[in-house]
């Protein structure tokens, strides 16, 4: 009976790996929307950038420009975010605090 638990006893790599989940659910689902999110806005802000800087459709671009930027912030606040309760979850902290 000893034998069947020591065998069925997780590596502390594994036992690590299944703590931070428990930590942070759907950590890398969260930022692989970020990144996709972002890159996204990137995109929308490049192209609605130049039909401003080439003077077509001003009075929608520029409100299109400001959004896709806006996404973008929002998407580098929620990534860094994510980081630093990550750091503050690894070495102890509180991370609402």
């Amino acid at each position: 009976m000893v034998d069947q638990n020591r065998k069925n006893r997780l590596s502390p790599e594994q036992y690590a790996s299944l703590k931070a989940e428990i930590a942070a659910p759907y950590r890398g689902l969260r930022q692989f929307f970020y990144i996709a999110f972002g890159a996204s806005g990137s995109l929308g802000a490049f192209v609605f950038f130049f039909q401003v800087l080439a003077g077509r459709n001003i009075e929608s671009a520029l409100p299109s420009l400001a959004l896709q930027l806006g996404i973008v912030a929002l998407m580098v606040f929620l990534w860094r975010w994510e980081h630093r309760r990550q750091r503050s979850t690894q070495s102890g902290k509180n991370p609402n605090s």
